[in-house]
């Protein structure tokens, strides 16, 4: 039995599972194989931390939830992704959207030459009813500064793109948003604040967030699951708190020996426990 499958199981007695990502292999251009067999769960209603160095595959495994592999000329080619029950690999990105997946895109991604309400509105575009403003005035209230910024996006800084980035996915009403390097570009104190949000949201709102970032210490701070992946698989999951007293993990992800690394490869118990192979 694989170490990740007793881990999978106390995931699932937490809670509902909203996504189930099962053994899924990603490949680009029809040569280029970035996940092999990688599977993990999110519970509904919690966050669920995706840790990992550059290149090990995080934001390949948030855009095959969201679909958005296709305009990269990805696919996924094995295994498949489940969504409230349902199978929804393979079907469009707008399809994805309306069933309640809206992803935060890494660097932001707002249109520069559109108001903030502008780039808010954009986000409801899946919606067909009357509440629109009153979501608006919804996300003015969590993030109260691009009530003050009425100009064109493109002169807010990086913290307030980042707000109004998560700003826009609220406008959709997810069930799951998909965060994708939240704290990129910003200052220690930005990020503490966008991070904060994320609890709120989570807590306030109920919404499910799968969040992908390098900055571990600040994503196990707030979620309640976490999955390390290196080269396209998960080598390690648990509890946040489990995590952030795991060795390697201090190690790897937390500076806690003062030795920066590339891989668990690079020491030596990396092949004793079995648990990474």
């Amino acid at each position: 039995m694989s170490q990740a499958q007793p881990a999978q199981e106390a995931s699932a007695a937490a809670g509902e599972l909203l996504l189930q990502v099962n053994n899924i292999e990603v490949v680009y251009n029809d040569v280029i194989l970035v996940l092999r067999g990688l599977s993990l769960e999110v519970p509904k209603g919690r966050i669920v931390a995706l840790l990992g160095a550059n290149g090990a595959g995080k934001s390949t495994t948030l855009k095959a939830i969201s679909g958005l592999l296709k305009t990269e000329e990805g696919e996924v080619t094995r295994g498949e992704i489940r969504f409230a029950g349902d199978r929804i690999d393979g079907i469009d990105p707008h399809l994805i959207v309306r069933r309640g997946i809206f992803q935060v895109m890494e660097g932001r991604r707002i249109i520069s030459d559109m108001t903030s309400i502008e780039n808010l509105r954009l986000g409801a575009f899946t919606r067909s009813d009357g509440e629109v403003k009153r979501d608006i005035e919804m996300v003015f209230e969590y993030f109260p500064r691009l009530k003050e910024r009425t100009g064109l996006a493109g002169y807010l800084s990086g913290g307030e793109q980042q707000m109004l980035a998560i700003g826009r996915a609220l406008m959709a009403r997810p069930k799951l948003i998909l965060m994708d390097e939240p704290s990129m570009g910003l200052s220690p104190l930005l990020v503490k604040e966008v991070f904060s949000i994320i609890r709120r949201l989570n807590r306030d709102l109920g919404i499910t967030i799968l969040l992908v970032e390098q900055n571990a210490r600040m994503a196990l701070s707030v979620a309640d699951y976490g999955y390390v992946m290196e080269q396209g698989k998960v080598v390690l999951d648990g509890t946040a708190s489990a995590l952030m007293d795991n060795e390697d993990v201090k190690e790897f992800y937390l500076g806690g020996h003062g030795t920066e690394r590339k891989s668990f490869r690079d020491i030596k118990s990396y092949k004793r426990r079995k648990r990474w192979l």
